[in-house]
């Protein structure tokens, strides 16, 4: 079965969580150091889903890839137009474009669900695929936040980059 980009449901829960751990030990693009449990997985996808915003997976052959959500940049109701992405793929579909078209489909579903702006918050300098993704689908540098991080015994940078959804700030909301 080709690879399908759908909303998640609760049996994807175990998937997403697996794949969040390994980018928790092992890698920067998330500050976190300890992986959430399932239940606690499960909790932010329903925070998420709450809001009326997307948590999409990434499917091939019955086999979960990687996820994609967004969520209010700040929890303050002036920010509900601009939300944060969130983008984790599996070790085994790494370097395979999964992240940008999930991206893409994230872009689309966010701007649907009334985003006028993503914003990219992106775990280490060095984090080259994700801020890749990003770039391909449009987004812009907007700054880097030097040492805000520790991590694996050294200090990490937080790349923040943007992309403006449909009529962006150029309308007032409805």
């Amino acid at each position: 079965m080709p690879l399908a980009i759908r909303p998640s449901r609760e049996e994807d829960i175990a998937a997403i969580t697996a794949i969040y751990a390994h980018h928790v030990l092992h890698g920067t693009g998330t500050f976190e150091t300890e992986p959430p449990s399932p239940a606690e997985m499960a909790s932010r996808r329903a925070d998420v889903l709450a809001r009326n915003l997307p948590y999409l997976v990434a499917e091939e052959d019955g086999e979960v890839l990687g996820f994609a959500y967004c969520n209010w940049f700040k929890p303050r109701p002036a920010y509900r137009f601009s939300a944060e992405d969130s983008i984790y793929v599996s070790e085994s579909a790494r370097g395979k474009g999964l992240g940008a078209k999930l991206l893409a489909a994230l872009s689309q579903a966010a701007e649907a669900a009334g985003v006028r702006k993503l914003i990219a918050v992106i775990g280490d300098s060095a984090n080259a695929g994700s801020i890749g993704a990003h770039r391909s689908q449009g987004f812009t540098h907007v700054g880097v936040l030097k040492d805000c991080g520790w991590k694996f015994g050294e200090w990490r940078d937080v790349v923040l980059m943007e992309k403006v959804l449909g009529e962006g700030s150029t309308t007032r909301p409805e």
